[in-house]
């Protein structure tokens, strides 16, 4: 008979891969952020069922310095998430690309890097002004 060992809570969190499982985490931390904010935005828009003035006072909201600031999250999530979705997906149709996937991952980064700056920095300059 099979011996079976419980998996506690904290023991799954534990890190225990290397840049592989830093991007698996992060791609569904990102997937899940921009859900949630997929489904603000959907309800945000079913407001305009009670007429303009409604949706107006909500979207008075997104232009306030905090949630201007949340457009760089929501950013590092989508970006994050679809260049890491192209790596899966490029390893996947090229299995024999695998055993390069830490070089993939850190491509990745350079590539979100070289993306995600000069964005950000223009996001800020926007908010600044």
């Amino acid at each position: 008979m099979a011996q079976h060992t419980r998996v506690l809570p904290l023991e799954m969190l534990r890190y225990q891969g290397r840049e592989g499982q830093w991007a698996w985490l992060l791609h569904r931390v990102t997937g899940i952020g921009v859900f949630l904010f997929l489904a603000l935005h959907i309800f945000d828009i079913f407001l305009m069922v009670f007429g303009p003035e409604v949706f107006n006072e909500l979207l008075f909201i997104y232009h306030q310095p905090w949630a201007r600031i949340g457009h760089i999250f929501l950013f590092f999530g989508v970006l994050f998430h679809a260049l890491n979705g192209i790596r899966v997906t490029i390893l996947d149709f090229w299995p024999s690309m695998w055993r390069y996937q830490r070089q993939a991952v850190w491509v990745q980064v350079v590539v979100f890097l070289l993306l995600f700056v000069p964005s950000t920095i223009a996001i800020i300059i926007s908010i600044l002004t």
